[in-house]
């Protein structure tokens, strides 16, 4: 599925969002940490409730790689807490409930929600990788990591 408009080589649009953890502010991380966004469609759904906690099983391997993930959706910040604590996430669920972010990253549905997409930025803020599936689809997580792995 080919919906969004931003490609590999891309500055990645910045952004401020609210997570379960507190605010976090994209280019924070630049000349830091690669960064993983996996934009998801709705906290609680069978889909998500899988694709997420196979990032958290992983996430070694992103420690490993210098990357920082985040999961994105348009429901809100108390929603993403419960959904987090259900799930055991060590890292940051952010709500985009505004949908700004959604859009500039060119995921949101017309239904409000976003598709299930997965954005890799590197240190300079450039994007290294987009997926962007069905609702119904996980990424393929094993070519997150061997894009990371080139950086």
């Amino acid at each position: 599925m080919d919906s969004t408009t931003l490609k590999v080589g891309d500055q990645a649009p910045d952004w401020t969002l609210t997570g379960t953890e507190g605010d976090v502010h994209l280019a924070s991380f630049q000349g830091q940490k690669n960064v993983v966004l996996l934009f998801y469609p709705l906290d609680f759904s069978p889909v998500c409730s899988l694709q997420l906690p196979s990032y958290q099983a992983r996430k070694p391997e992103f420690d490993q790689r210098d990357t920082e993930i985040f999961g994105i959706s348009t429901d809100s910040k108390w929603s993403h807490k419960a959904f987090s604590e259900q799930l055991g996430l060590e890292y940051q669920l952010l709500s985009d409930y505004q949908r700004h972010v959604s859009e500039a990253y060119g995921v949101l549905r017309p239904e409000g929600f976003t598709n299930r997409a997965v954005f890799v930025i590197d240190k300079a803020g450039i994007i290294r990788h987009v997926s962007v599936t069905n609702p119904g689809q996980q990424p393929d997580q094993n070519e997150v990591i061997r894009v990371l792995e080139t950086l």
